[in-house]
């Protein structure tokens, strides 16, 4: 069953940590305890759908679990599906949407690092994005990604081999600006093209995307991700054609 209790995590940390001080102390000195659940979700989690994810603090980690289900409109989600609709334009791959039932776990830390060397990403999911879904990075099926490019909705999504997943920026929620796309693997949020610090286009991304500066979510500067501000087929967007900049973690 998904956990929906988020936000409430300092109030049971403290209770939790009455009951292990009370057990230490009636108990062997050299007894394992269990670790504690410290710290707060960050800000930006506010922005996933709760519909979609469930969001909590597993020791000094964020569990994130996702249906794998877009919240939007989509062509892949079936005629008779109120999220349906036409896209006359896309050659569908054989899915749909509600063929899909499960749920996609990604464990992260509360405060990722940066790696001392960048990690080449997979084919599968490397993110969960807001909405709930996948994210994929710029290939299909150890091959470029225009081999799939008209089976693409017009948010950038479609189903292979049995999910839904996102390669192009996500229309559907964030187009040309700032908004945030979802979280990767190595537990760094991707935003949009622009950035919230300067409102335009960021100048000082590396090889992955990503810098350090603030967002509407933080006071202070820190790493993350944008999506790539480079036409791809002459009208297309990717999310995230590089390689992490921290350790990644599976997303089972």
């Amino acid at each position: 069953m998904m956990k929906t209790n988020k936000y409430r995590i300092g109030i049971v940390s403290t209770i939790v940590f009455s009951i292990v001080a009370f057990a230490a102390c009636s108990s062997d000195a050299n007894d394992d305890v269990d670790e504690l659940t410290t710290g707060e979700l960050h800000a930006a989690f506010a922005a996933f759908d709760t519909d979609e994810t469930s969001i909590y603090l597993s020791g000094s980690n964020v569990v994130i679990e996702a249906t794998g289900n877009p919240n939007h409109t989509s062509v892949y989600w079936g005629e008779g599906h109120s999220l349906y609709i036409e896209e006359p334009e896309v050659a569908l791959t054989p899915s749909i949407i509600p063929n899909y039932q499960g749920i996609a776990t990604l464990t992260v830390s509360q405060n990722p690092q940066l790696a001392s060397s960048s990690t080449a990403t997979q084919l599968g999911a490397i993110g969960i994005a807001v909405s709930g879904a996948a994210i994929f990075n710029d290939q299909e099926g150890n091959g470029a990604l225009d081999q799939a490019a008209a089976s693409l909705d017009y948010t950038g999504g479609h189903i292979g081999p049995h999910e839904y997943h996102y390669h192009l920026e996500p229309k559907a929620w964030t187009n040309d600006d700032e908004k945030l796309v979802g979280i990767l693997a190595d537990g760094f949020f991707i935003y949009g093209r622009k950035c919230n610090a300067t409102a335009t286009y960021p100048t000082d991304l590396d090889a992955s995307g990503g810098h350090t500066s603030t967002t509407q979510h933080t006071t202070e500067a820190e790493y993350h991700y944008h999506i790539e501000n480079e036409l791809y087929l002459n009208q297309y967007y990717i999310i995230f054609p590089g390689n992490y900049q921290g350790t990644p973690s599976s997303i089972n």
